[in-house]
This record gives structure tokens, sequence and C-alpha cells, in this order.
């Protein structure tokens, strides 16, 4: 049985101050079910005072993006053993806005990947097509490509702890979110993917979840579907109360 994953992604939201105190309410209904893990992604600035309150506690740590070299003259980058200091354990690579806005292209997010499983933390890999690609029938074509440009080059070993976030394009910040079947479908289509690139007992055990206008309203409906192994929510996660809603449901 793969453990489910909920992690929150704050993206470019909350100073310090306030990520103090949106970490303090979340512990204070700190989640009692062992039987997934919590992890939420501050954006860089508040990773060290979110550390500290983490400490102890059942929540885990995330960075939101890492640079692929290990030091260097690489101006505003952050290292994979900057935040693996920090208490990282995760560290989200290739969400579509990385993509889409400042161009990461396969190749980088295959040296960020190797950077960031270099230090010991889980990756929480981001595929998804966008609308056009998926009115066109192209998704499995758009996973195929993303997952195999990202992660062609490593083996089974490499990647054992890897975590996949489906997040269509389409359904991020909008509003929009797949329907369940669809959801399952793609979920499907990565874990046979997986299975033909690393072996089925890699496949089996490697977490998939969907991100995607993930909120309280659906994520129950999500997380009952036994492929779905979590959710990587982004605008939910500001709240706790609808984070932590998230983190109970299914």
């Amino acid at each position: 049985m793969r453990r489910k994953i909920v992690a929150g992604n704050w993206k470019m939201y909350k100073t310090p101050a306030e990520a103090v105190s949106l970490v303090t309410e979340i512990l204070r209904v700190a989640p009692p079910r062992n039987d997934r893990d919590v992890v939420v992604c501050p954006p860089f600035t508040a990773l060290s005072r979110v550390s500290q309150l983490l400490k102890g506690s059942p929540v885990k740590l995330g960075a939101q993006n890492v640079c692929w070299e290990k030091e260097g003259a690489y101006t505003g980058e952050i290292s994979a053993p900057m935040l693996r200091e920090l208490g990282c354990e995760y560290v989200i690579v290739g969400h579509s806005e990385r993509r889409q806005y400042f161009r990461e292209d396969d190749a980088l997010i295959a040296k960020k990947l190797k950077a960031v499983l270099a230090e010991h933390m889980k990756p929480i890999l981001c595929v998804g097509e966008r609308l056009e690609e998926r009115e066109g029938g192209r998704t499995n074509e758009v996973l195929a490509s993303q997952t195999k440009g990202a992660l062609g080059e490593f083996d089974a070993t490499q990647v054992r702890g890897l975590v996949v976030a489906y997040e269509p394009v389409w359904a991020i910040g909008t509003g929009k979110t797949a329907t369940s079947q669809m959801a399952v479908e793609a979920h499907q289509f990565i874990r046979q993917l997986l299975a033909e690139m690393f072996g089925a007992g890699l496949a089996g055990e490697t977490r998939i979840q969907y991100g995607g206008s993930v909120k309280p309203e659906n994520a129950a409906e999500l997380l009952r579907e036994p492929e779905i192994d979590g959710a990587l929510v982004g605008g939910a996660s500001l709240k706790a109360d609808s984070f932590l809603r998230i983190v109970h449901a299914g």
C-alpha cells in the first residue's frame, strides 16, 4: 500500500512572518492520521523560519525549486545542499509554471532531479498537458515525453523515493479540475511508463499525486481513488483550514 502524500505549494505567497503564522495554525491541528505524509513548500525566504517550527512535528518541509549546480557563480540561485541544510526533505521540480515562465525544458529538469537526489532529498516531479494538447488527444504523448525526458538517464535505484505529480496545466489556478476518471487514467498511464522504464516493482511503489485546483470540495473524491496517491495543492494550501480539510480528505 502506497502512503499518500499531500503537499502544499505556496508559490510566491507569504512573507516569512505570514509563513510563521500559517504554519503555526497548521500545527495547532497537526494531522493525527499516520497513513499519509504532509509537506509544506514555502518560498525560499521563509524556509529557515518554517524549518524551525516544523522540527519534531509530523509535517515535512519542501522547496519549490532548486539549482542544478552544487555551487558556483549562479546569481540568484539556491542549491540542493543549501536546501538540505535548511531541513528540506522534498523539492518540487519541473512545475508547469517553471516550464512556462522560465523556459525550463526536460534536459534542465533532469539535471535538477540529479541534484536533488544527490542530496538524498525526494523530488516531486511535475508533468502535465496544456488544454490544447488534451483537446488534441495528445495527453499521453505529452506525459510520455516529459516523463522520459526527465527520467531517461536514471535507473531504478536512483529514483527510488521519487514522487510524480500529474498536474494538467489547464486546471492549475483556473478552478477547473480533471474528473476523477481523467486523473486516474493519466495516473495509470504514468505508472505504466514507469514500469516500462524501471520495472513493475519500482512503478508499483512510486507515489503519483494529482495537482490542479485541488480544494476541499473535490479532494475526497480524488483521494478515494486507489490510483491517486495524494495531492499537490496550490491556492487551497494558503489557508490552514482549507489545507487541513484536504489533508484529512479521502
